[in-house]
């Protein structure tokens, strides 16, 4: 893909929630290049998921145009969902479920084998790479009601990663990790992108740990977009400290 094929642009997009009449976000515009990192910024209930679910074509926009891999989504979001690694946040698993880890993570081959087909060693080697790339390749045979909230996270990180996708959207993906695991998330990330020029949007809500390589941030409130530039240009705009951080913005007022 190149700068006139972006692989993701979203022209005047309106999604509303099923039987609801106000759209979460509105007349969103935004294209993004192969491998750029960026970071989606906002206050609780701004839009930010909504954002990545209508890009992943699990919530259909109801006006406006999107593509994402060269693929309109509404025509082709099975499609788009294939080569799209997502990671939500919340992903909730019952911890009595005798699933080992190392299961979990092969399913993220499933779009890639197809259904009712058997895993190959090819898929296995993948599930090995992705869970030692996520430091957690010593977790594989251990079953996953057995994981912290921080381990689970890695683990959903890696079923992302085995699918070998072209687009990698994160939803919180530092929410549960103490300070040591998201260091290695963030170098793991930085390293996608950089050497391997993985296409990365990723929702934030801690401004402290986002990632060396994005440069790019998106500040998204009341469902639309207010500011979309350069890193350092948006994390020192008077709109993101009123937003982000308002009781420090009230203190220096007092």
């Amino acid at each position: 893909m190149t700068k006139n094929n972006p692989i993701i642009n979203l022209q005047n997009i309106h999604t509303t929630y099923e039987g609801e009449t106000t759209p979460v976000i509105h007349n969103i515009n935004l294209t993004v290049q192969p491998g750029e990192f960026i970071a989606i910024i906002g206050p609780n209930g701004a839009g930010k998921t909504t954002l990545l679910e209508t890009i992943n074509g699990l919530l259909l926009y109801t006006q406006g145009h999107g593509t994402v891999l060269n693929k309109v989504i509404k025509k082709h979001s099975t499609y788009i969902r294939k080569h799209t690694g997502y990671v939500i946040q919340n992903f909730e698993l019952d911890p009595r479920a005798p699933f080992l880890c190392k299961d979990i993570v092969m399913t993220g081959r499933t779009g890639k084998i197809g259904l009712l087909k058997f895993t190959k060693k090819q898929d296995w080697e993948i599930v090995w790479e992705t869970l030692s790339q996520v430091g957690m390749i010593d977790f594989a045979q251990r079953p996953i009601g057995k994981l912290s909230g921080g381990e689970f996270q890695k683990i959903l990180l890696a079923r992302a990663l085995t699918q070998q996708p072209q687009l990698l959207l994160l939803d919180e993906p530092f929410a549960n990790l103490d300070l040591t695991s998201r260091r290695q998330i963030e170098k793991l990330l930085n390293k996608l992108n950089h050497h391997q020029h993985l296409t990365i949007l990723m929702v934030l809500h801690d401004l402290q740990f986002i990632p060396k390589h994005c440069n790019r941030i998106i500040l998204i409130d009341k469902g639309h977009i207010k500011l979309d530039d350069e890193k350092n240009k948006v994390l020192t705009s008077e709109l993101v400290k009123q937003l982000l951080h308002p009781q420090e913005d009230a203190n220096r007022h007092d």
